[in-house]
């Protein structure tokens, strides 16, 4: 738990590098372990400063707090600080999976790591300008402990909350509750033992990149499995609606009811919209298949322009009438989230 603290020495900040040396060899070592190349690096830069932000309104926060609750200072960090740090950071994933930059628990996780390893860099910076005198091996404990706890209580909210909300695009906060109770528990049984530093930090090491690890390696074979499904599930889709097929599936049916009920322009540009956003889908699952035989596959011209007639349509029809329209098309948020991936690789 942090709170408001003063300026920081030239020692401060060795001290606190080396302090976060742990966090940062392990968002490598996860980011490396994606074989898909679902992140990229500018993202994990952003995501990371995002977390040394939300650190400090978590000090602002936290200062505000206990003047104003009155607690004894171990019952606020072992319960109140604990649900103020992990909501901040939370914060900030509920965004990428609203905004859909989320697709699967691999970027979840890491994404979720990365925040906390943010977080914890800020935190140890407090805490070094508040105690430059403690010798190394006390912020070579807080690396190894407090630092993987940080990003492991953000990582698991991130991996449930995306098992929870992976197949809805409309936002229900009550998905995200579990995740933000494990990630509080996680953070609040830690704050319990801090007599025990040597022993919490071990049982941290030992067990939450244990289970990382384990849910990266399955979650490697759900998205391969997954890729080929939708994949297969896509391009049959595409080809009926190409060559006029609109009874096989409710994509289909709302296609023809709407040529039949709209203007013949109007009606096309639908067409046209689900058409080109499902070609889109088809090539980001391409690519991300080849990535997973490792060979690294460029976004071309033709994707290029691909996503510059589907922003084109999109603004043509409206927020409104892509709000009516996308439910009726079955697009998931795996298929938001594939564009995304486009747009983010051409940038």
């Amino acid at each position: 738990m942090i709170t408001v603290s003063g300026t920081m020495s030239l020692d401060t900040v060795l001290k606190s590098i080396i302090a976060l040396l742990p966090v940062i060899a392990l968002v490598i070592v996860l980011f490396r372990l994606d074989s898909h190349r679902l992140l990229g690096t500018h993202i994990m830069a952003r995501i990371f400063l995002a977390g040394c932000i939300s650190a400090l309104v978590a000090s602002y926060a936290n200062a505000f707090a206990i003047e104003s609750l009155g607690l004894e200072f171990n019952l606020y960090t072992r319960y109140v600080g604990p649900l103020i740090e992990e909501t901040l950071k939370a914060s900030i994933l509920v965004y990428l999976f609203r905004t859909n930059r989320i697709g699967f628990i691999i970027d979840a996780g890491i994404l979720g790591f990365t925040v906390g390893a943010g977080f914890s860099f800020v935190e140890n910076i407090y805490y070094l300008n508040m105690a430059s005198d403690a010798h190394y091996g006390v912020w070579a404990v807080r690396g190894f402990g407090t630092a993987i706890m940080h990003g492991g209580a953000t990582a698991l909210f991130a991996i449930v909350a995306e098992t929870m909300t992976e197949r809805h695009l409309k936002m229900n906060p009550l998905l995200y509750i579990p995740g933000l109770i494990v990630a509080f528990l996680l953070h609040s049984i830690f704050n319990h033992f801090p007599i025990s530093p040597v022993l919490s930090t071990i049982v941290t090491l030992l067990i939450l990149p244990t289970i990382l690890f384990l849910l990266f390696e399955r979650n490697e074979t759900t998205i391969h499995n997954f890729l080929e499904m939708d994949f297969a599930t896509h391009r049959k889709l595409l080809k009926q609606i190409q060559h006029g097929e609109y009874t096989g599936c409710e994509a289909g049916r709302f296609l023809k009811d709407m040529q039949e009920k709209l203007a013949g322009p109007v009606a096309e540009e639908m067409r046209q919209y689900f058409c080109v956003h499902t070609e889109l889908v088809l090539s980001a699952e391409s690519i991300l298949l080849a990535r997973e035989k490792g060979i690294d596959v460029e976004i071309g011209k033709e994707i290029h322009g691909q996503l510059t007639r589907m922003h084109a349509l999109e603004k043509h029809i409206g927020k409104a009438g892509l709000r009516a329209l996308r439910p009726h098309l079955q697009f998931t948020a795996k298929d938001m989230w594939e564009i995304h991936l486009l747009e983010g690789d051409q940038a």
